[in-house]
């Protein structure tokens, strides 16, 4: 079934061509499909294009298919094209004439716009809520190591000391900044394109407002074009989100497969996560970080990936932007598993406390014993050129005794502000008013 289709068959190859995976990727937004039809029928009855006894067989069955899509028991035909003809086709054969009203106002165009927007949401909230996980695993391992130091690096060189409380930490407050990235990328997807139709309008009195709030969203894509133009946009911006998320997760990973090499032996894991090698029986290999490093570095192409599908489209809607579900749909699934086994990896992290008891990091107690001498009155820099003379000559004594207290330090890693930057993030989503209207939709 084609719901576009007339008198004439479509070429077998043509038709295999131009589908392509759309089946498949379109069972992704199976329950966003049928969350637009609600709200556009609902719409449709206010301004007389359905009648009040026609939208209650559709609105009921509606609900009927959703429960399906929950219960993983909603399925595409091979000889339906799209979710769109198969929500409509199962209606038809259900209730009748009524389910022939549904298309009313509106095209597949800002259909599958506004599905998208719906599953964008979804996914951005999983993305969170894992992001959420990790983030508060990360803050406690923080606070338990506050005090155990590690060496610190510039140029993978010693440099200064640091510790594993900072380590952790730093890597919290990362997710922090991605997630203020995740959160222009919600305001984006958070806005209504149902009503723009084919990309011009129509020209029935439709109540995009309506729409607007049954299904939760905060604003509208107000002008017709831009809403169509807004596709693969929308997609790059999300993209540029995930990335950034992936690209802390990335530089952790290579921290990790670092900081568990035997010549720095500074973590661990239990055997039984670790793999080993089929020729060398002592290996304990970190694959899961080498996975989670390249998983994420792909994840890391994909805006690229999608400015370079999108490039030069004049405006209005091209086949082109159906594929752009091929490349993002899976980043999704894919940034969710990194997230959730980084976090349970960091539940089985072993940390060795007694680092910088090794002689070969005595001199990342330089900067100590010059900022020591400074307090004792000595000019920085004459201070600076005393200690570099006495680690030259081999005379250089460590003061092992870290004091730093400014916010951010050893000291004082301020925990509690990260924390409180985290809630204000969340709160901005505004995720709760999302749910209440969704679900007074379905109920």
């Amino acid at each position: 079934m084609k719901i576009w289709q007339k008198n004439i068959d479509v070429d077998s190859f043509v038709e295999s061509f131009t589908v392509g995976r759309d089946r498949e990727m379109d069972l992704h937004l199976a329950a966003a499909d049928v969350l637009g039809s609600l709200a556009h029928t609902k719409m449709l009855e206010s301004i007389g294009l359905m009648s009040a006894e026609d939208l209650a067989a559709v609105q009921q069955e509606l609900k009927t298919i959703y429960q399906e899509v929950m219960d993983d028991k909603f399925q595409i035909e091979d000889s339906v094209e799209d979710v769109h003809s198969q929500v409509e086709m199962m209606l038809t054969q259900r209730i009748g004439e009524a389910g022939k009203k549904i298309h009313s106002g509106r095209s597949r165009n800002d259909q599958v716009l506004v599905d998208l927007k719906l599953y964008f949401r979804s996914e951005i909230e999983s993305i969170f809520q894992n992001t959420e996980t990790l983030f508060q695993q990360l803050i406690q391992l923080s606070n338990q190591y506050q005090q155990v130091l590690m060496p610190g690096y510039t140029h993978l060189q010693i440099a200064m000391p640091s510790s594993f409380g900072l380590w952790f930490g730093a890597y919290a407050e990362s997710l922090i900044d991605d997630l203020q990235l995740l959160k222009a990328a919600w305001s984006v997807c958070n806005k209504n394109p149902l009503g723009s139709a084919a990309g011009y309008g129509s020209s029935f009195p439709l109540n995009r407002t309506m729409t607007t709030e049954l299904l939760g969203f905060e604003d509208l894509n107000y002008n017709v074009v831009y809403a169509q133009m807004g596709r693969g946009k929308t997609e790059r911006i999300l993209a540029q989100a995930m990335s950034s998320i992936a690209a802390t997760l990335a530089k952790f990973a290579m921290d990790v497969t670092l900081f568990i090499n035997q010549n720095f032996g500074f973590i661990s894991f239990p055997a039984h996560l670790t793999t080993g090698s089929s020729i060398m029986p002592h290996k304990k290999n970190p694959d899961v970080f080498e996975l989670i490093r390249s998983r994420c570095n792909k994840i890391q192409a994909l805006p690229n990936e999608i400015a370079m599908m999108t490039t030069n489209l004049p405006v209005g809607y091209h086949r082109d932007l159906q594929l752009l579900k091929e490349n993002l749909f899976p980043a999704f699934q894919s940034l969710n598993d990194c997230l959730a086994i980084a976090t349970y990896m960091l539940q089985h992290i072993s940390i060795k406390e007694d680092i910088l008891d090794d002689p070969k990091y005595d001199y990342l107690f330089s900067v100590e014993v010059v900022n020591n001498e400074v307090l004792k009155g000595i000019p920085f820099r004459e201070a600076y050129k005393n200690i570099g003379l006495a680690i030259e000559e081999g005379t250089f004594q460590p003061a092992k005794e870290v004091n730093h207290s400014h916010e951010g330090s050893i000291g004082n890693l301020c925990n509690h502000q990260l924390e409180r930057m985290f809630a204000e993030v969340k709160q901005a989503f505004g995720f709760d008013k999302v749910h209440q209207a969704l679900d007074a939709l379905v109920k």
